[in-house]
């Protein structure tokens, strides 16, 4: 009785994100950061008083595509931040309006060169929301870190 009483919920579910509007919604690649293959490097999202940006992780590969820092954990990660940062600044913000860092790491023992690097970048004394998670393997065997963003932009005045 109470998987009946579930289905009117599901349908009606299914259909509102059938209906989904998504005008409100921006997929793009900056040309600041390397282009990728498949899928859009940032949803920017219009909240109307602000825009949310989602970022994809963001890897240690320079605008061309190079990898920066092949073996060098501190170069790797300076990289990615840069790449956050030019991605954020291409939508109109800052690194002050980074809200939320998820990282994935291969070895954890680098946490320390992560925080050093981090902190060159984002506001100390209000640091952005995290996760982080330590993993086997990237998607390559030379990439030691992948960072995603999430970004809330209010308008200038």
């Amino acid at each position: 009785m109470k998987k009946l009483l579930f289905l009117p919920f599901l349908l009606i579910a299914k259909l509102a994100l059938a209906q989904a509007d998504t005008s409100h919604v921006k997929l793009f690649n900056p040309s600041s950061v390397s282009t990728p293959k498949g899928y859009s490097q940032v949803a920017q999202i219009d909240l109307g008083n602000c825009k949310m940006l989602l970022l994809s992780g963001q890897v240690a590969l320079d605008v061309k595509g190079s990898l920066v820092g092949k073996d060098d954990f501190a170069k790797q990660a300076e990289q990615v931040f840069l790449n956050i940062k030019n991605i954020v600044e291409s939508a109109g913000g800052t690194m002050n309006d980074v809200v939320k860092l998820n990282y994935y790491l291969v070895d954890i023992s680098n946490l320390q060169t992560l925080r050093q690097m981090r902190d060159k970048f984002v506001n100390t004394a209000k640091p952005p929301a995290s996760t982080l998670v330590q993993v086997n393997k990237l998607f390559r065997d030379d990439i030691l870190i992948e960072i995603e963003a999430t970004a809330i932009i209010k308008p200038k005045n």
